[in-house]
């Protein structure tokens, strides 16, 4: 039988081993009966029931034993143990053999080393009783457990520290700040290890905690920032619930006391100075103040205010975003003369006004700027600052149109000179008196062609001509009636043959370059000489036009085709000025519509549409056109084919072609050989054997045989040059004489070749051989400019070639 044991005395030590000794005695007596096997036997461990030899409690240590001897833990014990020691006891588990030694033939149980119940609760461990001699089991393997009593060893421990919070200053007693927490690592199912209270340790006479939950709170409710804006908090835990002998630990807890708006802004002066030019422009800063306020954050954030109705008109306040500070500036031009020192009452005030501390006081402060104007050298102002004059268009060079004033703002009060920018009156229309500023007319005034000008007058100290102000002035021309009116257009009407009278044939307009203040009124009526008109009537409708009727009935224009109506236009003055003009009225033939077909010769108006007759005419008249003009280029075109065949024919135009030296072959400005071709009746080789036909040697073959031979210049008995040579000479002798004329090549190379060349004449002049005795292939290597007299003779030698054959 297994024993545990559980004491804190031998007393009860074997109490509790008698009782149980005499349960489990019971207990095998009531399970054991007959066929059962005997103890040892290995057929009980096999299987069946079998009579339990002990029964297991769980055993007990205590942690942190700090003896010298082995701490005894239990004993366990077979009811078969006769104590000769015959029965090996054995265990086996976690710290078996190490933690833990059993005594093999006694069964106690012993902790050799120092437990830690925080490090581990429990063991487990199975026994066994076996026989010594035959290692057999005697009884089952059981397995049990100790457990580690726990002790009061370990503190309260605060784990998430450290600890901030914060509360807003002003808070009432009793606001929750935060709460803290600590752990304790004894058992908190075995006494009051574990039981944790809360207290303070510093600061408890600002700040509490419940012992409880750890919760930490304000104790009073004058917090506040300005003077102390963080806290530093001990709190300690104790376990035991407090009492004594229990352990403790502690933390610190750093309170921050947040802002609230709880101080209004002030100004550290009363009073402020600055100085400004009193030429600053507007919108200049003259300074900058700024009012102190002990918050933080956005509860410092500021607006300024000009209080006093004189600084509001001149100055005006801004807030810096950035710094907080009143940023002065000038809203309105400053004048040393007029005033010297300004005096502003600038007020700051907070953005943000927290309702909870109103009763603490107005949230804002006052404070005095004084401005000082610094005198400066100012131009000349123009008073008043009018910049419109008038003046008639007839006015007379000379006459003043206005006065412009200047003074110097200045104490000293200089004199002031006047001018007129020129680049705003090139013309010089205007002048300026220099030491009046009395603007005069330069020149004679036009409304028609200028009716405004716009002229900048300066102004400048006597003494110093760079304090300069400019004014801008406009003159305005005023109208005078001097222009008649005129027909608005060169009128031209038409009446039909068959009008009748009374018919509307024109109303008529004028326009007059005058613009009098009270309008344009005009009237209308024929000229003197026109008034016994009986043809057409005036009338003036009385709006500025009028309208011209027929007085008779039907016009004939074989009589008369063309009407010239004087009209009279005189305007309203002052004074009243009058022009003539001629309305052209046309007798015209219309159709029983009363369109108007054709006026005079020539149509009129043309009718949108034309009858079939007059469009078959029309036509016919347009082919006729078509075909005389292709006809007439059809006569050119064969009259230039004719003539370009008998130039062909013409042999001495070659002469020039190959024969020219002065300009080359693309020398269109050579000798006209018109002149000389003039010279030479071809008639007489036309004639010369009495006009025999063609079978008989007449005029066409001997005109051909002549023609042929000119190239070659074969000299023939039958010709006389000495016309040729005479009136070249004479044209030679003309040309020396005449020194404006320039030099014709021609001349020269026409009569012989010249000496100085180093090519070979080519000239067939002095060649008593024909062209089919000589050989001119050599030609097409002399270059370019050769080719086409090669190809020429070449060409030549072929026909003759092909004569002969």
């Amino acid at each position: 039988m297994v024993k545990g044991l559980q004491g804190f005395s031998w007393t009860m030590l074997l109490l509790l081993c008698a009782i149980q000794e005499l349960g489990a005695w019971a207990m095998h007596t009531a399970v054991e009966g007959p066929g059962l096997g005997q103890q040892g036997d290995p057929a009980l461990l096999a299987g069946g029931r079998v009579k339990r030899g002990w029964v297991w409690n769980q055993f007990f240590v205590v942690e942190e034993y700090t003896g010298t001897e082995p701490l005894y833990v239990g004993k366990i014990h077979s009811d078969s143990d006769e104590g000769d020691g015959s029965i090996k006891y054995t265990i086996s588990g976690e710290g078996a053999g190490t933690i833990f030694l059993i005594d093999e033939i006694t069964g106690d149980i012993h902790a050799t080393e120092r437990l830690d119940r925080e490090q581990k609760t429990f063991y487990t461990l199975r026994a066994q009783a076996r026989d010594r001699q035959t290692d057999q089991l005697l009884e089952p393997e059981s397995e049990f457990i100790i457990k580690v009593q726990d002790i009061n060893d370990s503190e309260p421990r605060f784990l998430e520290g450290p600890y901030i919070g914060s509360v807003a200053e002003l808070s009432p007693i009793g606001t929750s700040v935060m709460q803290v927490m600590a752990s304790d690592a004894d058992d908190p199912t075995y006494g009051s290890s574990a039981r944790v209270v809360y207290s303070v340790l510093e600061g408890e006479q600002r700040f509490t905690v419940d012992s409880k939950t750890g919760v930490i709170r304000t104790a009073v409710a004058d917090l506040d920032r300005e003077t102390q804006d963080r806290y530093e908090v001990v709190i300690r835990a104790t376990d035991m619930a407090g009492q004594l002998g229990g352990l403790s630990g502690s933390t610190t807890v750093t309170i921050v006391v947040t802002d609230v708006n709880d101080n209004p802004p002030r100004f550290p002066q009363k009073m402020y100075q600055f100085s400004i030019v009193e030429t600053a422009p507007v919108g200049t800063a003259i300074g900058r103040v700024k009012a102190e306020d002990s918050d933080v954050g956005e509860n410092t954030d500021m607006m300024y205010q000009v209080k006093d109705e004189e600084g509001v008109e001149m100055f005006k306040v801004t807030t810096d975003s950035n710094t907080q500070e009143a940023v002065i500036t000038v809203q309105k031009p400053l004048d040393y003369e007029s005033k010297k020192v300004h005096t502003v009452v600038v007020e700051a005030l907070n953005k943000f006004v927290d309702p909870r501390f109103v009763d603490l006081g107005t949230f804002r402060d006052q404070t005095i700027v004084r401005v000082s104007v610094l005198d400066v050298d100012e131009p000349p102002e123009f008073r008043p600052p009018s910049n419109l004059m008038e003046v008639q268009e007839d006015a007379h060079v000379g006459s003043v149109v206005g006065v412009v004033t200047a003074l110097d703002p200045d104490t000293a009060n200089h004199p002031v000179r006047y001018a007129i920018d020129r680049s705003t009156d090139a013309e010089r229309i205007f002048d300026i008196d220099a030491n009046t500023g009395a603007i005069v007319t330069g020149k004679v005034l036009d409304r028609e062609t200028a009716g405004w000008h716009n002229i900048t007058v300066l102004a400048m100290e006597a003494d110093n001509h760079s304090q300069v102000s400019r004014a801008s002035l406009r003159i305005r021309i005023l109208d005078v009636n001097d222009n008649p009116p005129e027909l608005a257009t060169p009128y031209e009407a038409a009446v039909c043959e068959d009008a009748k009278p009374g018919q509307l044939i024109q109303t008529i307009s004028v326009v007059d370059r005058d613009e009098p203040q009270s309008g344009h009124h005009f009237y209308f009526t024929l000229v003197p000489e026109a008034t016994n008109n009986h043809h057409f009537s005036l009338l003036d409708i009385k709006d500025n036009t009028a309208a011209v009727h027929t007085q008779r009935m039907g016009f004939n224009r074989q009589e008369q085709d063309v009407y010239l109506l004087p009209i009279l236009v005189v305007d309203s003055g002052p004074p009243a000025l009058s022009s003539t003009g001629t309305l052209t009225i046309r007798v015209c033939g219309c159709d029983s519509n009363g369109a108007i077909q054709s006026c005079n010769s020539t149509a009129y108006v043309v009718s949108a549409t034309l009858s079939p007759g007059a469009l078959i005419a029309l036509l016919v008249c347009v082919l006729i056109l078509v075909v005389l003009v292709l006809l007439i280029l059809t006569l050119k075109r064969h009259q230039k084919s004719h003539l370009t065949s008998e130039d062909d024919e013409d042999m001495r135009d070659n002469v020039i072609k190959y024969n020219d030296e002065g300009g080359g072959e693309q020398d269109t400005e050579a000798y006209d050989m018109s002149a000389l071709r003039s010279l030479y009746d071809f008639s007489e080789i036309k004639g010369g054997d009495g006009g025999g036909g063609p079978g008989e040697g007449g005029p066409s073959r001997n005109l051909a045989s002549a023609l042929h031979a000119l190239p070659q210049w074969v000299q023939s008995p039958d010709l006389d040059f000495s016309v040729f040579r005479d009136y070249i000479c004479k044209k030679v002798e003309q040309a020396d004489e005449d020194f404006s004329v320039p030099p014709y090549d021609s001349f020269q190379t026409y009569a012989f070749e010249g000496s100085d060349s180093p090519v070979p004449s080519l000239s067939s002049i002095n060649t008593w051989s024909s062209g089919s005795e000589q050989d001119f292939s050599y030609l097409g290597g002399w270059g370019p400019r050769f080719r086409q007299l090669a190809a020429l003779y070449a060409g030549r030698r072929g026909e003759e070639d092909s004569e002969e054959s």
